[in-house]
């Protein structure tokens, strides 16, 4: 269990740090060997355990808030209609999303829309999918970005809010990287249907669709999805130290 009272510069130096955001990294790889809920509590505390919580739910429902915005920009007031443009995280992943998410550490959101409301189509579907991933890569650049300025300036902002920067950062990478990905029903199909009528065609092939399942089922539980992590702590990584030189002048 980590202390509270470590200051950025005296806990968390570079070595230290680099090490610590690894063992988020592995932590989060290991969540389909047990019940996650006890192992972040047994490694790290009840801090880390909701911690984590809140920043996938307040992540989930940013990404959903932004396919709203996206789609009423585009014309279709669908997401205002049915209820959908609110803070509730409730009312964007569900109950079976959030029990999921306790069980399993995975989670989803949904936000309707129609695209047929839409002024440009399927080109509008495109830019609706794509406000999600971009929403979550915002938010990955605000928490590395206020990380960074930490560590630059050797401000003291604890050792558990560099963490919580860290993995806010980290999480949100992986989950634009997740979401870009071409595979219905992630965002990625969706943009590629927008940029390309043949994609658009491909995509909405029931065999498609099917085959999508087990894309998925690979990539959360046969180990597909540490190639996505592998990216996230890569570009995360690569964030940081560019932006603390940039920072140091």
């Amino acid at each position: 269990m980590y202390g509270t009272g470590d200051s950025l510069q005296g806990a968390s130096t570079p070595g230290r740090a680099a090490a610590r955001y690894r063992g988020i990294s592995g932590s989060l790889r290991r969540m389909s060997s047990g019940w996650w809920v006890h192992q972040w509590y047994q490694d790290y505390g009840a801090w880390m355990v909701a911690g984590y919580a809140l920043i996938v739910i307040f992540s989930i429902t940013l990404h959903e808030l932004a396919h709203g915005w996206a789609a009423i920009w585009q014309g279709d007031r669908t997401p205002i209609e049915l209820g959908h443009m609110t803070w509730n995280p409730l009312v964007h992943m569900g109950w079976a999303s959030l029990l999921m998410f306790a069980v399993v550490g995975i989670a989803w959101g949904l936000m309707p829309v129609d695209p047929s409301r839409m002024r440009n189509g399927r080109r509008s579907m495109g830019w609706v999918a794509f406000a999600g991933p971009m929403m979550n890569v915002a938010i990955a650049f605000v928490a590395l970005t206020v990380l960074a300025v930490a560590s630059a300036k050797s401000l003291a902002i604890g050792e558990r809010a560099t963490l919580l920067l860290w993995l806010a950062g980290y999480i949100n990478l992986a989950l634009a990287i997740l979401n870009l990905l071409p595979v219905p029903p992630l965002d990625g199909s969706r943009i590629a249907a927008g940029v390309s009528i043949k994609a658009y065609s491909f995509f909405n092939r029931p065999e498609v669709a099917g085959a999508s399942v087990f894309v998925l089922l690979a990539i959360v539980f046969l180990g597909a999805g540490d190639l996505i992590f592998d990216a996230a702590l890569t570009g995360a990584k690569w964030y940081l130290a560019v932006a603390e030189r940039f920072l140091n002048g």
